[in-house]
């Protein structure tokens, strides 16, 4: 089986064109800059250089595959066109299976906010295609944890700082095991029609993931209930003035109670269907033991 990987360089994508190859797949890793492929290259991937917004190189791309990895990247400005770009090109050529990555929840119905309503038309837009398809969707990724909002905290002060309160509850996934996930599902199209949200090993408070950081890196670490405005000031520094603002309204509206969004899902029977292990978060940790200090 032949894969096309869209975003392939991406933090979430790689993982799963590398997986890809080690499990005996040939993949072609779709990228805008193919420098950045180096290591995929080395891998054994074969490189597709385009644009994911010119329906000609997606259409390229998709008629020398038999499957789909599907990324889409939500910073653009218009992702809902490189969700049609692919999925119109996937019909034309006849495409036997799409399993998508969608980097965040689908809501049932939209919401008025851009950001989230573009994955509930991209969802529509596969499921009317014809297509057979699978959706996975991810909860938090543990990688939010090597932010500057968080590994320097740990580093320096032995505290986990993360702007939630401490009772409440996140399914911390580490990119690898959503590309297991991912590679999973792409290997037996039996599963296709599942619609599964996909989180991390166990659920945790803070209490919880203060222990799995002092196991992890073998001394005594603190959870720090970050305030979400702190949390946004460092997004501000990073992302330009006021992105961060908007992201750590959404955090204070946990903290006061008006939202209660549900970052975990009980992956016991998930990943009896998939047939996969996942990673204790403790392991994850110790495996960056080099950025916590």
């Amino acid at each position: 089986m032949k894969i096309l990987v869209t975003g392939a360089t991406g933090s979430q994508a790689k993982p799963v064109v590398l997986q890809l190859l080690e499990k005996g797949h040939e993949v072609l890793a779709f990228t805008r800059d193919k420098a950045k492929a180096d290591d995929l290259v080395n891998a054994g991937a074969m490189i597709f250089e385009g644009d994911l917004l010119d329906k000609e190189d997606v259409l390229r791309a998709i008629e020398q595959v038999d499957s789909i990895a599907l990324h889409i990247p939500f910073f653009m400005p218009t992702p809902h066109i490189v969700g049609e770009n692919i999925i119109q090109a996937a019909k034309k050529v006849g495409i036997q299976y799409i399993v998508w990555n969608t980097a965040g929840a689908i809501f049932s119905t939209t919401t008025g906010n851009p950001a989230y309503d573009v994955r509930v038309d991209i969802q529509k837009l596969l499921g009317g295609s014809g297509i057979k398809h699978t959706i996975l969707q991810p909860t938090v990724y543990a990688e939010n944890l090597l932010g500057p909002w968080t590994a320097p905290s740990v580093k320096k002060e032995n505290k986990v700082a993360y702007p939630v309160p401490i009772d409440f509850k996140i399914g911390w996934l580490p990119s690898s095991d959503m590309a297991k996930a991912m590679v999973a599902a792409l290997e037996n199209t039996d599963l296709a029609g599942n619609n599964l949200i996909i989180s991390g090993k166990s659920t945790m408070n803070g209490t919880d993931l203060e222990e799995a950081f002092s196991e992890g890196l073998g001394r005594e670490i603190k959870y720090y209930p970050m305030p979400p405005k702190d949390f946004g000031k460092i997004l501000n520094s990073i992302m330009g003035e006021g992105t961060g603002d908007a992201v750590a309204a959404e955090y204070q509206a946990i903290w006061d109670g008006h939202i209660q969004p549900k970052m975990y899902s009980d992956m016991k029977e998930t990943l009896s269907k998939l047939n996969i292990e996942f990673t204790d978060l403790k392991d994850w940790v110790a495996q960056f033991s080099f950025i916590f200090g």
